[in-house]
């Protein structure tokens, strides 16, 4: 597997997606958004701290990136999980389930993580911004969640 670089065509992806204009759940995949620009985010686990606080930043800022964006968050959780979490924190977007871990290993994020010493597989928070032309247009690795909504703005201003 090759890394991913910018101006790398975007992999396809198809999921359900939660919340935002899919409500309970539906299908979505990349190419829905051809021509407009997207903010896939990765993040490991919903309501767990560090994820909430990033979910919460991308919320508190919606007035602005939704107006240059589409901004999806991705993580391995299930609609279930991902509805009770946009529920809970009152979250304007919606949530990609990953549940077969595909969209995190398309994007080269499910990686081998430790803590206290532990190995285990898991997502690396990231986060993808793709051009209307479906190519990466940045890529942020290992996101501090108090700097996530500060790059994104960044870099699709």
């Amino acid at each position: 597997m090759s890394a991913l670089n910018i101006g790398d065509p975007a992999p396809a992806f198809a999921s359900t997606a939660v919340g935002g204009k899919y409500g309970l759940g539906g299908p979505v995949n990349l190419g829905d958004f051809a021509g407009q620009t997207v903010v896939l985010y990765f993040y490991p686990k919903d309501d767990t701290p560090g994820c909430t606080a990033q979910a919460c930043g991308v919320r508190d800022s919606w007035h602005l990136l939704s107006q240059q964006a589409v901004v999806l968050g991705v993580s391995p959780d299930s609609p279930e999980k991902h509805r009770k979490f946009i529920d809970k924190h009152e979250l304007p977007f919606p949530l990609v389930s990953d549940e077969s871990k595909a969209i995190a290993e398309a994007y080269e994020v499910w990686v081998e993580k430790s803590m206290y010493g532990k190995k285990y597989m898991g997502v690396e928070r990231s986060t993808f911004i793709i051009g209307a032309d479906g190519r990466l247009q940045a890529i942020f690795r290992k996101v501090q969640p108090a700097e996530h909504v500060k790059k994104v703005l960044a870099a699709i201003a």
